[in-house]
């Protein structure tokens, strides 16, 4: 996927310096070391802990080669069969494993123990650049609960390295993972995402990008009903494939005006997007929260372009709720007045707010109905059918 130019993203001023200057390797230390206290991530090979391993793998080898080359010595004198050059070698050949051992550990120990600095720089890199713009980091999350369709799908889900800010509104930038299957056949997925708070909940739609599908359609990991399918005016419906719940045509079209779908063409036509109750996501198949600068400027453009736009989401309002605040009003006109009272009784008026729908969403409009991905199934049978005709011979008699 390529990443819009400066010159055609729109400008989002942030500072990226924290994120290629150079870090002093003491203090990414200190400030990893501090979040394992804190058990906000889990222990890494690091400092002392790795030094511990490597003198233990340093002590198997050393005890191993006097134990057996001691013992080979004693065993081919007492033999008598064996000259002092075959001792030599036998015990060379006794301790060759240990030594095999020993080298092994300290390369996995070193692995580790890069690994672990590595990570500890990344986090350090991205906390400074979270707080020179005036967001947070957290290093993980499990399980965020969020309502996206990708937070409720497969086992161990985490989300890892995760920016937030709360001005002008709530924004999270973070990368997701999580597994599917089992055994053999157990996949992770890997996806980042960037969340934004609404004002107001909204229809469920989803904005699926065709920039980014496959040959077998959609990346999405869920399929939505063709009915539930909306064409827009314009360009739209060659960069996007847009999903209302039946009956909220109008809803989508009074949402997304002409300079909406304008912004999103322009910025985000390279994502899926997904509105559902007052969360609006940002899909796309790989990690946003990265030490990039380049990343993060076009994440921060489209964030931006989009922005501005969500203060006329925020006046949206059910009609199917209308219903239900007209039974409070109708409550309120029908509190009985005395007799004495009559006379001097004035015609109540409810007022406009009582008339207008509470914010929120009717339960038909909360979430779309799923589909049948027809595309993977006819795909897949089509596999196994010829993985099945090449096993048993059968194409060779057609061929012969």
């Amino acid at each position: 996927m390529t990443l819009p130019s400066a010159a055609t993203a729109p400008s989002y001023p942030f500072d990226a310096r924290p994120l290629v200057e150079p870090v002093d390797a003491a203090e990414a230390r200190a400030y990893a070391k501090g979040l394992r206290e804190s058990g906000r991530v889990p222990g890494m090979f690091t400092g002392s802990s790795a030094a511990v391993v490597v003198v233990v793998g340093v002590f198997v080898v050393a005890f191993g080669s006097v134990f057996v080359t001691m013992f080979v010595s004693i065993f081919t004198s007492l033999a008598g069969t064996v000259g002092e050059g075959g001792g030599f070698t036998g015990a060379l050949f006794g301790v060759l494993p240990f030594l095999v051992i020993g080298v092994a550990i300290t390369l996995v120990v070193v692995g580790f123990t890069t690994a672990g600095r590595t990570a500890a720089v990344r986090m350090f890199r991205l906390d400074r650049f979270a707080r020179a713009n005036g967001m947070n980091y957290q290093p993980r999350f499990d399980s965020p609960g969020l309502p996206g369709m990708i937070f409720s799908i497969g086992s161990a889900r985490q989300a890892s390295d995760l920016v937030r800010g709360d001005r002008p509104r709530f924004v999270e930038f973070a990368n997701y993972r999580y597994t599917t299957g089992s055994g053999k056949n157990k996949t992770t997925h890997s996806w980042g995402y960037v969340a934004v708070k609404l004002d107001v909940p909204l229809p469920h739609i989803v904005l699926d990008a065709k920039g980014n599908n496959g040959i077998f359609g959609s990346n999405l990991p869920a399929t939505f009903d063709k009915d539930q399918r909306l064409s827009l005016e314009g360009d739209f419906d060659r960069y996007f494939s847009l999903y209302c719940p039946q009956g909220y045509e109008p809803d989508a079209l009074y949402l997304f005006t002409p300079d909406i779908m304008a912004r999103f063409i322009d910025n985000a036509a390279a994502l899926d997007v997904e509105i559902v109750d007052d969360w609006l996501f940002l899909y796309a198949k790989r990690d946003f929260s990265t030490l990039d600068p380049a990343t993060w400027a076009w994440l921060f453009s489209v964030v931006g372009a989009l922005l501005d736009k969500f203060a006329q989401w925020a006046r949206w309002r059910d009609d199917r709720l209308r219903a239900q605040a007209q039974v409070r009003t109708d409550a309120a006109t029908a509190a009985p007045i005395r007799a004495g009272d009559a006379a001097s009784a004035v015609p109540f008026v409810a007022p406009l707010d009582a008339l207008r729908p509470p914010p929120g969403v009717a339960p038909q409009g909360r979430r779309l109905q799923r589909g049948v991905p027809w595309v993977s199934i006819i795909a897949m049978g089509a596999v196994v059918l010829w993985w099945i005709v090449s096993q048993t011979g059968v194409l060779g008699l057609f061929f012969r």
